[in-house]
């Protein structure tokens, strides 16, 4: 580690040295900072250059003749609701690196948006020592010639229409609407001497949720992705719908790197957590390759093709919720289990917090989604392929109308229908509910928990449902995932309800101890064989401070009372570990996911397992779907 005077804002390497572009600054209207110079063998500064103003990005040239750096002097966004001008201009910075004389560049008078404001945001040099500059917030692309530090082109980013997204922030992903928008570019990057490619994050006024290709020769776009990473989103479970009324999935940035002969283009989705991947042979056709999942807040992505890397750095700190800033290496040519599940036809989706069997299918499961999308739907699941696929939605309705429910287990019924274990928000909110629903979804009934068990529940009620026999021999059974209000401390209860005589009995299921700082719980329930069941145990922890998510398998006592009453002294099961599932979640050597909520047995036999992503709000956004063969 090295100690800087001030803030960081970007570093590129130049030979043995790396530059690193610092910001000093002591308020929006005087800015300043440096260009710092840093020796990385010896991790040593070995040159400090005054930049005059608040540095942004930092670009070397192919040709290692040059350096740039944009100033951006950027905005109060608490100052007039962030609108521009607001002074002082920002300007590009010119390092001769043989001299180490730093030059500026006036880019005032250019854009149409507050010329008298420039606020470079971005740069990127090419093969003939010519720097695109992105002046994100006044809509406008500006080409440098660096060795004479001239403005030899520039032009107005535009404006985009795009139809069929989500611009509704309702807790339901529909891709029907339509934006027109500028573009204000914020990352930029040369995919040859003449083109270079836009990520249109947009700011204040604009956003077109994409990336588009510009011509320096022409000023106009050769190539704009459209509705193109907001489907991606969709399609792989990481579109984040609170952002629907904003900019979508937020492209941030762009690098370029030439890996095997093909050079590729990457995309940094900074509300989507993931960069998209694409081939640009054809600079004017780029053609999709692949996702990778990231940390949440991708901001940084640069590729090393001699190491065959590329590394993207993600900002986000949210210790509370277990996210923190980091690095993620992605190794060409590496073999990945991402995606593990996808949706056709643009089925929006994400939060998977149950999973079942679908009677009579091998090959088919049925999914719910939580209290993060209103209202509830049942998706089904096609395992014959890999990537599993969601190939259908059904929407949940009462009485003829669409209904939200925050259902976390979900368990087919021999006759037809399905059983939801929906979690209520404890005895003074929503209740917990057993619901019944028949074939095409519409609600039969709502079973409440007994009276005294509702009042001694947490917030953390109901998690898994499972159902063993039919007809009048019909009994459903719940895990509810935290210890009651008076119940031993690491008991929670498994209940089981009959459904001819509306009665409940209860039992006890030993936890695994806490790690320090965390709480354990249940969050699935299924059923093995008539007496044997199977549950997910998982610790509230995710990435490295993940310890438990685990199977364990238990017998119901052959005495046990089928009218015992709840309370204490409930008979406590004895359970045994059929898999760890850390190991699973650690392969890829991502971030390690914390909720495991899904747990079945399918048709074919095998135990299938996945995880809630919680809609992409505070969470990386990631769903691992598991394949765990005949484990049951």
């Amino acid at each position: 580690m090295l100690e800087l005077a001030g803030e960081p804002t970007s570093v590129a390497a130049f030979g043995k040295y790396v530059l690193a572009a610092v910001n000093t600054s002591e308020s929006f209207t005087n800015p300043s900072g440096q260009l710092v110079v840093v020796d990385v063998k010896a991790r040593e500064v070995v040159r400090t250059l005054d930049l005059g103003g608040q540095p942004d990005s930092v670009a070397v040239a192919p040709s290692g003749r040059y350096a740039a750096v944009a100033i951006e002097n950027e905005r109060d966004e608490d100052v007039n609701d962030g609108a521009i001008p607001q002074f002082p201009a920002g300007w590009l910075s010119v390092v001769d690196t043989r001299t180490w004389s730093v030059s500026k560049v006036d880019l005032t008078g250019l854009a149409a948006v507050a010329p008298e404001d420039p606020e470079p945001e971005y740069v990127s040099i090419n093969r003939d020592d010519e720097a695109v500059v992105s002046l994100q917030e006044n809509n406008h692309l500006a080409v440098v010639r660096l060795r004479d530090r001239k403005v030899v082109k520039h032009f107005s980013a535009g404006s985009v229409t795009v139809s069929k997204v989500d611009t509704k922030d309702d807790d339901n992903i529909v891709l029907d609407g339509t934006i027109t928008a500028k573009r204000e570019p914020d990352g930029v990057a040369w995919l040859d001497d003449n083109l270079f490619a836009t990520a249109n994050e947009g700011d204040y006024e604009g956003g077109s949720r994409g990336f588009s290709v510009f011509d320096k020769r022409t000023g106009r776009p050769v190539f704009d992705s459209g509705n193109a990473l907001d489907r991606l989103g969709v399609a792989h479970g990481l579109y984040p719908d609170k952002r629907s009324d904003a900019k979508g999935v937020e492209p941030e940035n762009v690098a370029v790197g030439t890996f095997g002969g093909t050079p590729y283009l990457f995309v940094n989705a900074e509300r989507g957590n993931f960069v998209a991947v694409y081939d640009v042979r054809e600079p004017s056709a780029p053609r999709f390759v692949q996702l990778l999942p990231t940390v949440n807040g991708p901001e940084g992505v640069v590729t090393a093709p001699s190491r065959g890397l590329v590394v993207v750095s993600s900002e986000e700190e949210m210790p509370d919720a277990g996210i923190r800033a980091s690095v993620q290496l992605y190794k060409f040519g590496a073999k990945s289990d991402f995606p593990s599940i996808v949706s056709t036809g643009d089925i929006g989706w994400g939060a998977l917090s149950g999973l079942s069997a679908v009677p009579g299918r091998r090959d088919r499961l049925v999914s719910v989604t939580d209290s993060v999308y209103q209202p509830t739907r049942l998706l089904t699941i096609d395992t014959g392929s890999r990537p599993a696929k969601i190939v259908s939605a059904r929407v949940v309705t009462k009485d003829g109308e669409p209904i939200g429910y925050d259902a976390e287990g979900i368990a087919a019924r021999p006759g037809g229908g399905y059983w939801l274990g929906v979690e209520g928000t404890g005895p003074t909110g929503n209740p917990n509910l057993l619901v019944r629903l028949n074939g095409n979804g519409a609600v039969a009934e709502e079973v409440p928990l007994p009276a005294g068990v509702a009042a001694a529940i947490t917030s953390n009620g109901i998690e898994g449902v499972a159902v063993t026999g039919h007809g009048s021999k019909e009994q459903v059974w719940v895990a509810i995932q935290r210890e009651l209000t008076g119940d031993q401390k690491g008991l929670v209860r498994i209940g089981r309800y009959s459904v001819a005589s509306k009665t409940w009995a209860w039992l006890a299921y030993p936890l695994d101890a806490a790690p320090a700082g965390a709480w354990v719980g249940l969050s699935e329930l299924v059923v093995v064989d008539d007496g044997t069941f199977a549950v997910i145990e998982r610790d509230n922890q995710r990435g490295p401070a993940a310890k438990v998510k685990k199977v364990y398998t238990f017998d119901v006592p052959r005495a046990w009372p089928s009218n015992q009453p709840g309370g204490t002294g409930l008979p406590v099961v004895k359970k045994r570990l059929a898999i760890d599932l850390l190991p699973l979640l650690k392969a890829g050597s991502g971030w390690t996911q914390d909720k495991v909520e899904g747990l079945t047995i399918g048709g074919d036999g095998r135990t299938y397992a996945v995880t809630d992503n919680d809609g992409v709000d505070e969470s990386t956004g990631e769903t691992v779907f598991m394949r765990l063969g005949k484990l049951l």
